[in-house]
């Protein structure tokens, strides 16, 4: 992959964090994290899951060794993986299985988002999977202990989940187009 092609998919990353997740308000704790540019984008140009696996092992102990002042999260992207949502689950699952291979389990977590994701007997036009949608495949690395701070500070995961839910159902596919549409426009600009 190419210098330019990694930095177009970063800034789409970036864009979608800075638009959706932090305009739309999705995560109630990513605005500070972003303003103080402690987020880190890594892109992953590998399709097997071997090469995978490996570059999450250096990630998550990056993460786990690095000072949370100068990087709290990453997120490791993952481009050519845009295909199938299932296969991309099923890596998902083998990503979780290291955390607790490499004793990380309670010290940091993994999300997941992918452009076709779609929450277990939701329909598939539902707007609120939308939630989970990153401009690519994308894994979350976060560390436990701010997960625990943020739940700390007084907002329930369930509520945040039915007010994004919620929010989205409002907005629409139309709405969230529009985002997108604006986030399109000035990826053209690169």
């Amino acid at each position: 992959m190419i210098s330019q092609d990694q930095d177009f998919i970063i800034h789409q990353t970036q864009n979608w964090v800075e638009r959706v997740v932090v305009g739309l308000q999705l995560c109630p704790f990513a605005k500070p994290v972003l303003s103080k540019g402690l987020i880190r984008y890594v892109i992953c140009d590998e399709i097997d899951q071997g090469p995978i696996i490996d570059l999450l092992d250096q990630e998550l102990e990056f993460l786990n060794g690095a000072d949370p002042l100068e990087v709290e999260t990453t997120l490791l992207i993952l481009p050519l993986l845009e295909g199938d949502f299932l296969d991309f689950h099923f890596l998902v699952e083998a990503c979780r299985k290291r955390l607790k291979a490499l004793r990380l389990k309670g010290v940091l977590q993994l999300a997941d988002f992918h452009p076709k994701y779609e929450f277990a007997g939701a329909d598939s036009g539902d707007v609120a999977n939308a939630t989970n949608r990153a401009p690519y495949p994308t894994l979350h690395l976060l560390r436990e202990d701010s997960v625990e701070r943020a739940r700390g500070s007084g907002l329930a995961v369930d509520s945040i989940v039915q007010r994004n839910q919620r929010v989205l159902r409002e907005l629409g596919w139309a709405g969230l187009g529009l985002i997108l549409q604006s986030n399109k426009e000035t990826d053209e600009n690169i």
